[in-house]
């Protein structure tokens, strides 16, 4: 059962602090960075969308008796860093970046992809 509650502590902690910088994010973005996106800043705030989402999402789990979750936060907290952060790098730095592009790129549908396997995961 310890592991159990680590779990659910863990889920509930990424939770917060997912929802929150996506909330965060997305201010930013649409105030700070809006000039500077252009025509990327629905790009910007779809990562932040997803961010909140699977923050709410963990904020869920963390509250539901489940072993498989031991899976799913992980593949969660990892997916949503890899898509959300790579795409806030993308767009921050992508000139400064050079071949660190082709690094950062492909962890956005990789991250995805972890997302969804958290998910799934819970079916199980």
């Amino acid at each position: 059962m310890p592991l159990l509650s680590t779990t659910s502590t863990l889920a509930w902690k990424a939770g917060a602090l997912l929802t929150s910088s996506g909330i965060v994010a997305g201010a930013f973005g649409a105030h700070a960075l809006g000039p500077r996106l252009g025509e990327k800043a629905g790009t910007w705030t779809m990562a932040s969308h997803y961010a909140i989402m699977n923050g709410i999402g963990l904020l869920a789990i963390s509250q539901h008796p489940t072993y498989s979750k031991r899976i799913a936060v992980p593949l969660i907290i990892a997916g949503t860093t890899l898509f959300s952060g790579s795409i806030f790098a993308l767009l921050l730095y992508r000139e400064r970046m050079g071949a660190w592009t082709k690094i950062v790129g492909p962890t956005t549908p990789l991250g995805g992809l972890l997302m969804i396997g958290g998910y799934l995961s819970l079916l199980f």
